[in-house]
């Protein structure tokens, strides 16, 4: 069987089991499809998580449209551990309406609810209105008690982890003035010692954090109304310093992910907010 073949088999198995799935899970019109009635569609798909848009061909029940994500790799301890805090918090932020609403949870996978919508561009991060808006659902996530580890364990276990990636290719050569040439001259371990003094002496509290609120992971619906943001990309919420989470997305009005050439994102420092625009958030924020 040539790859062609393959790739036609295993797509029809997914096309089969998609149809399955929500004939279990759903009501109305759903609980009666076959794959003629539906329109079946690959997002995406890597070792985390394969991703499905599944439609009605005829109809207007609601859903009408779903998302199907399918886990990947789930072996080893830590892997189940992520998976099961994902989806802990996935649950909780749909009851709250903090991102998509949740529609089943399956062996292998869950049903999501499917937004016709866009990322924010990184200019529309300092849009007055979305502004207020985006610390606003910051507010409400950082107000939130989920049942899991509250010590902001989170930062320091990544910081140790990339830190450890780069001492493991220390001694790899590195043309002159590349990126790995300039890293090698910082002190890191000695600045996340710093930060971590730093950290405990503002007091920042621990909270609830998303810890990755930049343009990508808002989403604004395509009708373009300015209330309907929703928020998606939970992997990095953990307990941590709310300041963290401010600060970051501060730090995120500079950046944009969207350059074609390497290393496919660029930095403007022009855009990082002023002190009036800062203190904005973070009131809104519940900072102060």
């Amino acid at each position: 069987m040539g790859i062609k073949d393959k790739m036609i088999g295993e797509q029809s198995d997914m096309l089969e089991m998609a149809v399955r799935i929500c004939r279990g899970y759903l009501h109305g019109p759903w609980k009666k499809i076959t794959s003629n009635d539906i329109i079946f569609k690959r997002i995406s798909g890597g070792l985390s998580n394969y991703l499905f848009h599944v439609k009605l061909q005829k109809g207007n029940a609601e859903p009408n449209e779903v998302l199907l994500r399918f886990y990947g790799q789930t072996h080893g301890e830590h892997a189940l551990e992520s998976l099961i805090t994902d989806s802990v918090i996935f649950t909780l932020l749909s009851e709250r309406r903090l991102g998509p609403k949740l529609h089943g949870i399956f062996p292998g996978g869950r049903i999501e609810e499917y937004i016709p919508a866009r990322p924010l561009k990184t200019i529309e991060l300092s849009d007055p209105q979305l502004t207020l808006l985006i610390a606003d659902k910051m507010a409400a996530i950082h107000s939130m008690n989920v049942p899991i580890n509250k010590e902001p364990c989170w930062l320091w276990n990544t910081i140790n982890r990339w830190l450890q990636t780069i001492d493991e290719n220390s001694f790899t050569s590195k043309p002159v003035n590349s990126f790995e040439d300039r890293l090698s001259k910082y002190d890191l371990h000695c600045e996340a010692k710093w930060l971590r003094n730093h950290l405990l002496k503002i007091r920042s509290p621990v909270v609830f954090c998303h810890n990755d609120m930049q343009e990508g992971n808002i989403l604004m619906r395509e009708d373009e109304n300015l209330q309907n943001l929703v928020l998606i990309d939970f992997e990095y919420c953990s307990y941590n310093y709310r300041a963290f989470d401010i600060a970051n997305h501060f730090l995120e009005w500079t950046v944009d992910y969207t350059t074609p050439e390497h290393p496919n994102f660029t930095v403007n420092r022009q855009n990082y907010p002023s002190q009036e625009q800062q203190a904005l958030i973070a009131v809104t924020a519940g900072f102060y």
